[in-house]
């Protein structure tokens, strides 16, 4: 089944005050109101299901669907798996004020920019470096596609699906931009101009996650839900191929220099490596000081190897193309690592969601001084280096984007 629609009309940057609410969306409690949980993925879940309604319907049916369940509540499950003490989702008071134990290096120190999204309460989620010079990202919580312009102008365009959940975003070797709609069960192809295209997935309850563009021409993607590795042609056509380890949530997927795609399980504790022929291989991820893994987010480095965040070691782990393992941890025990970008500085960028900073660290693993989000409870999400050369990011709590300003 495909689906197009036009784009809506053009937003341009507004004062938060004025931007426009989310449909269906009642205004979101102040940030003094908000909880502060152990874990940023917690604080995602509780979030979405308090702030729209609903996203907030898909939370509580996810409790009896698994296959509804979003991401960051798989991932906190597990952890509440392995640790007792650990409760998914707990309310916590504010974590005290304090900086994160580092390594830092000498360095001019950058300083971040942040642009209110039109629409309140959209959660910035993906992020791509469009091939029209703008940066694009998707807006989970209200079913939009959107791109800003360097100098701060955004356009919004809507998925033709309603509650869609729009997840990560790439651009395809055909131009155009590709999305998986986690809840719409589709992969949306989005022109530059905003059209938008959606193609339904053939098997139901996918829930479409991770996706990038392969050495094949071809758009590659995670489906968490049905536990495959997806595969779609520029013109549509679909091919899906079943992930060995039973129930292993595959998430993060990103195209490895060695021609094959490369893809984190979420609740495999594994990483997956697919040829464009469709044989998968895996390799169990190392545990560090942990008891065992959580691979979040995988991308390729400036190095040449693979690398990802593992949220429950705290660890960024480096991975060759044979399957060799080096792994880094991040000083702060904290962190709530999530997303994992190239920066323009040729350095690994880092989301350290749950003491709301931005970190960076060498590919020999030497860590730089963390950035300080400006907004407090931000959950820094995704992040690229875009057109303009500047480093961007995500920010889900806050319905903003975030600019490093080098």
């Amino acid at each position: 089944m495909v689906r197009i629609v036009g784009s809506k009309s053009p937003h341009s940057r507004s004062p938060a005050a004025h931007r426009t609410p989310a449909p269906d969306h009642p205004e979101r409690p102040s940030v003094n109101h908000r909880l502060r949980l152990a874990r940023p993925l917690t604080v995602l879940a509780l979030a979405l299901a308090a702030s729209v309604p609903a996203l907030g319907a898909t939370a509580a049916a996810s409790q009896h669907h698994p296959r509804l369940k979003l991401p960051w509540v798989v991932a906190c499950e597990k952890l509440h798996r392995h640790h007792t003490h650990h409760r998914c989702p707990v309310p916590m008071p504010p974590a005290p004020s304090r900086t994160p134990a580092t390594r830092p290096t000498t360095r001019q120190t950058p300083t971040i920019t942040e642009l209110p999204t039109p629409t309140l309460g959209s959660g910035p989620m993906g992020i791509t470096a469009g091939p029209d010079g703008n940066v694009w990202f998707t807006e989970n919580n209200t079913n939009q596609i959107a791109k800003v312009t360097p100098a701060g102008d955004f356009t919004e365009y809507s998925t033709p699906t309603e509650a869609s959940i729009p997840a990560d975003i790439v651009v395809g070797a055909d131009g155009n931009l590709w999305t998986p709609e986690y809840a719409g069960n589709n992969i949306a192809r989005i022109t530059p101009s905003g059209t938008v295209t959606e193609f339904a997935l053939p098997t139901s309850g996918a829930a479409p996650w991770g996706i990038a563009a392969g050495a094949d021409g071809n758009l590659w993607f995670a489906e968490t839900g049905a536990n495959n590795i997806g595969r779609i042609t520029p013109t549509g056509t679909i091919t899906e191929f079943a992930v060995p380890t039973a129930g292993a949530f595959p998430l993060s997927i990103a195209a490895g220099a060695d021609g094959n795609l490369w893809f984190t399980e979420l609740v495999g504790g594994a990483i997956g490596q697919i040829t464009t022929s469709g044989t998968i291989t895996e390799f169990a991820a190392p545990t560090g000081t942990a008891d065992y893994s959580v691979p979040i987010c995988i991308t390729a480095g400036p190095d040449g190897n693979l690398w990802f965040t593992d949220d429950a070691s705290m660890q960024l782990v480096q991975m060759t193309t044979e399957g060799v393992f080096t792994q880094y941890t991040v000083d702060d025990t904290a962190a709530g690592l999530w997303g994992l970008a190239t920066g323009p500085d040729g350095n690994l960028w880092y989301a350290q969601s749950s003491d709301n900073m931005i970190g960076s660290m060498t590919t020999s693993g030497v860590i730089q001084t963390p950035l300080s989000v400006p907004t407090t409870y931000a959950n820094a999400m995704e992040l690229v280096t875009g057109p303009d050369g500047n480093l961007w990011f995500t920010e889900e709590g806050e319905a903003q984007m975030g600019l490093v300003n080098p």
